[in-house]
């Protein structure tokens, strides 16, 4: 079975964090052609490995293979105040990182 979201999911991931193939391959002990081959759709990854990706970029294996759009992370043992102001959080930073890409822009 081919996964058809996961070449595309994985390097806009990669590229959110602002990640070379380098870089990723390093951090996930392959070879650059190996994300490369990811990321064309050419390969899919062993089991281990896409847990691995998985991890590195705080996604489930669920959304790297298309089966959900929710990309969240989990809050496993949080009561609801503490996932609160993580949710709060992360948006206050990705509020921040649109600002700074708008002042770059220009």
């Amino acid at each position: 079975m081919v996964i058809y979201c996961l070449s595309e999911r994985l390097k806009r991931l990669r590229q959110s964090m602002h990640l070379s193939q380098e870089q990723l391959a390093r951090l996930l002990g392959v070879d650059r052609s190996t994300i490369s081959s990811y990321e064309s759709n050419v390969r899919q990854p062993p089991l281990d490995t896409l847990s691995r990706i998985a991890d590195v970029f705080g996604v489930s294996t669920d959304y790297l293979l298309g089966r959900t759009s929710a990309l969240t992370f989990d809050t496993f043992d949080l009561t609801g105040e503490d996932t609160a102001l993580l949710y709060n959080m992360a948006s206050e930073l990705s509020e921040k990182n649109r600002r700074i890409r708008q002042l770059q822009a220009h």
